[in-house]
């Protein structure tokens, strides 16, 4: 009876121990992954300056009002504000910026002109509602452009780093609790 049991708790504990591990080993991968595709992201990001914008005026540009280049058939929206004391383009996100420069918001509905258009007309109506904001800018002395919101910023950063410390920290202390009940099960049985 004693040796099913002592069996047993040794199963018990390599099971978990093979968990622990597993845990530890699958942080350090998301860890790897994380810090080769995130962080040199973060880190290459100029919009570190938080300012303050003015609304100066929106437009909705439509394809054939975009300096006569054929553009995507989609309505965007064209937001000029007042930052860091000089007039500035504000761009949605980095990503809005470098998909095309003549729009500063891009509706995520593209297969539907009407959806978008509804979509843009929100968006305009909620600058026109809050004509005082939060932006971020960059520290260069040329740059007439701003961005609304970051999508490498350190909130970002700091979600996407939060799991694999906690798997990291269940793992360690899942083996941690292993040794700590083999060693106090051979105190057990040497007395």
């Amino acid at each position: 009876m004693v040796k099913k049991l002592v069996m047993a708790q040794k199963r018990g504990e390599t099971r978990a121990l093979c968990l622990g591990v597993a845990m530890v080993l699958c942080a350090v991968i998301t860890y790897y992954i994380l810090c080769t595709t995130m962080l040199p992201l973060y880190q290459r990001s100029v919009w570190t300056q938080e300012s303050t914008c003015h609304l100066i005026e929106t437009d909705i540009r439509h394809q054939e009002e975009l300096e006569g280049r054929k553009v995507s058939p989609y309505p965007c929206l064209w937001v000029n504000v007042s930052a860091v004391g000089k007039w500035a383009v504000l761009y949605h996100t980095e990503d809005t910026r470098s998909q095309n420069q003549q729009c500063s918001y891009i509706p995520d509905s593209l297969d539907n002109y009407q959806m978008a258009r509804a979509d843009v007309e929100k968006v305009r109506a909620n600058f026109h509602k809050h004509q005082v904001f939060y932006c971020f800018s960059t520290t260069q002395e040329n740059e007439t452009s701003v961005l609304y919101q970051r999508l490498y910023g350190p909130q970002t950063l700091l979600f996407s780093l939060f799991w694999p410390t906690f798997l990291l920290t269940g793992g360690l202390l899942v083996i941690a609790m292993v040794k700590l009940n083999r060693s106090l099960s051979i105190l057990a049985a040497q007395r």
